[in-house]
């Protein structure tokens, strides 16, 4: 059996990506270069460790129980080379974040530049899309999500509450009038997700809200939401570090209509522990926490605008 570390690598990004191509991209090397190193691989393994099909590689059995041990060793040929080099090289490399358009948008974006002034060598790539990522084949390495795997390899752990409320804006509260109590509600047009394409149970809320209340306008994305309510088509539910922003937007039953829900942040277990990812796991941990009262709605600042002391002195401690 002779391989190199460097052909588990390309089985690794393969196995992650699905695609030869996006996989050369993140090697930075050639389609075809992948390609010789995934069947050297085999060769030298003698098994299969892919399905080829038009839609990319597909890992068979045998492929998914060798990414365990790849992973592993992964993870300690980084733990070494962190040793090696006296820590320096925790914090290298590139982390795939995956969360809710709301959460990135509004807040994670706006601490964008004091995250890379800690984390300089730290590729961060983004991922909004509105459906969970799949950990568990390594999309994303880490995720922010509003509802935490209930099972599986995973580390999940609550990152905040945040607060949500009735939005409209005051020009469509006074030629409609404003509902005074819950029933109101049903004489005003509502904004709300696609109820089939809902991506997590914690976006379901009009329900808690009335059961009889449809959307007039529904959308899966956050944004188009606050853009439809902003220009007067009726009433959203809106979390509050959001709403915040736009003086134009009135809360309707503030004294009777208020939702909690969660952040999460989680990762596959095995990650958990590799520098790069942990380093970005106690970042976000940091700036959330000093934005909290921007989120339960007591701010006199914009999350992601607070100081960015704390966050950088938690990531000092970061080995």
């Amino acid at each position: 059996m002779h391989f190199t570390w460097d052909d588990l690598q390309y089985f690794l990004a393969v196995a992650r990506t699905g695609q030869l191509s996006t996989a050369a991209r993140q090697l930075r090397t050639s389609h075809a270069t992948v390609s010789r190193r995934i069947d050297r691989l085999e060769f030298a393994l003698k098994v299969k460790l892919f399905e080829r099909n038009p839609r990319g590689y597909v890992l068979t059995g045998m492929g998914q129980r060798f990414v365990e041990t790849a992973e592993k060793m992964e993870q300690e040929t980084e733990r070494l080379q962190a040793d090696l080099a006296g820590g320096g090289s925790a914090q290298r490399g590139v982390v795939r974040l995956s969360a809710p358009e709301g959460f990135a948008n509004f807040f994670f974006t706006g601490t964008l530049q004091t995250f890379a002034a800690a984390l300089p060598n730290i590729s961060l790539e983004l991922v909004t899309i509105q459906q969970i990522m799949a950990l568990s084949r390594k999309e994303a390495d880490l995720a922010v999500v509003l509802d935490p795997p209930k099972a599986g390899p995973y580390f999940s752990e609550k990152l905040c509450d945040y607060r949500l409320k009735i939005y409209g804006t005051r020009a469509y509260l006074e030629s409609r009038g404003a509902p005074r109590s819950r029933d109101d509600l049903l004489d005003h047009a509502f904004i709300g997700y696609i109820e089939d394409m809902i991506f997590a149970p914690g976006l379901d809320y009009l329900g808690d809200i009335h059961p009889r209340i449809k959307p007039h306008f529904q959308s899966s994305s956050i944004f188009a939401q606050l853009t439809a309510t902003r220009n007067g088509l009726g009433l959203c539910v809106l979390p509050i570090f959001i709403a915040e922003r736009y003086p134009e937007l009135e809360v309707v039953l503030e004294d009777e209509v208020e939702l909690l829900r969660h952040y999460w942040i989680t990762c596959h277990r095995d990650l958990r522990q590799v520098g790069r990812v942990r380093s970005v796991i106690e970042f976000l941990r940091a700036s959330v926490r000093e934005s909290m009262d921007a989120f339960l709605g007591t701010a006199t600042v914009k999350p992601g605008e607070s100081s960015p002391v704390g966050a950088a002195e938690a990531l000092s401690r970061v080995p």
